[in-house]
Order: structure tokens, then C-alpha cells, then sequence
């Protein structure tokens, strides 16, 4: 992978230590693609709903979460890919998932979206030469890579996932 850390801010480190640092952020959005929608049809419909906590987020709005935050880190590795310089402002995670309304839809609903938003992301990646990857811009204040975005989409995924497992499961 060769990631640098001078390619983004600390905050990410927990993602970008939660993907396979062998496969390219092609291989493994393509790879989460297959895993992660059998992950989510294989949860009991009864924990679609489910939040292991008061005031936590329920698994659907976990899987929108993903989905928003994919968006937007696409969003971004697009702008800098091609050469926008105009500093990208951050985002309150917690406003989107209260404005998602995710426990008004259906778990096929979402997955739909997830696999529409996933192509996407890997047709922009899969677009992009070695140069526009190491392309680094603003975000939230800090440098970014093209390249860290694209490993963030995918360790981001990972942490959600792992945690949907581990608590609520």
C-alpha cells in the first residue's frame, strides 16, 4: 500500500488500520461489495431495528451511516482528484443519521442504496491513475489524500461492521 501517514490527519488511523493493506482500494471495495451485502441479508429481521444501547444507532442506521459517509468521502476524493482546491468542510455524522429517517425504511431498501453508492465509488477509483491518487487536498482542516479517502472508505466500513458483530449480534 505505501500509505504515508503525511497523507492524512490521525483520526483515521483507526480506519486505515482496519484494511488489508495487500489489495488495492479497488480489490477491496470489490471485495466488500460481495461480503458486506450477504452480511447484512444474513441479519434476523427482528435486529433490523435493533440499538444495544439507549441513544445508540440501530443496525439500519449503522448501514446508512456507512452509505452517507461513503458519499461523502467520494465526494471529496473526487473534488481532489480533480485538482478542486477549495477546502472541503467537515460533517455531523449524528444530523445525518437523525435526518435519514433509516427505521422508516427497509433493510433491502438500504442494501440497494449501499450497492448503488459502492459501484459508484469503485468506478471513481478504478478511474484514477497512481499520480491523481497521491493528489492531496483539504478536508475538515487537515491534508488529505485521494488515496487515504479511498482506504478510509474501506476501514470505515470494517469498524462499523466489527462493531454491529461484537454488540449487536
Amino acid at each position: 500500500m505505501g500509505l504515508n501517514t503525511s497523507e492524512y490527519h490521525a483520526f483515521y488511523q483507526v480506519y486505515i488500520d482496519k484494511t488489508d493493506k495487500k489489495l488495492s482500494i479497488v480489490e477491496g471495495l470489490s471485495q466488500q461489495l460481495d461480503t458486506v451485502v450477504l452480511f447484512y441479508l444474513s441479519i434476523a429481521k427482528e435486529k433490523h431495528d435493533y440499538a444495544y444501547a439507549k441513544g445508540k444507532w440501530s443496525v439500519k442506521d449503522v448501514l446508512l451511516h456507512i452509505i452517507d459517509t461513503e458519499r461523502i468521502l467520494a465526494y471529496r476524493a473526487m473534488r481532489i482528484a480533480r485538482q478542486d482546491k477549495t477546502p472541503l468542510m467537515g460533517f455531523e455524522q449524528d444530523d445525518y443519521v437523525v435526518h435519514g429517517f433509516a427505521e422508516k425504511r427497509s433493510m433491502e431498501s438500504l442494501i440497494e442504496e449501499y450497492k448503488s453508492v459502492r459501484l459508484a465509488t469503485i468506478t471513481l477509483f478504478a478511474s484514477l491513475n497512481v499520480d491523481t491518487l497521491l493528489s492531496i487536498g483539504e478536508a475538515s482542516g487537515f491534508p488529505i489524500s485521494v488515496r487515504a479517502l479511498g482506504y478510509i472508505i474501506l476501514g470505515h466500513e470494517n469498524h462499523h461492521n466489527l462493531i454491529i458483530k461484537e454488540r449487536y449480534l
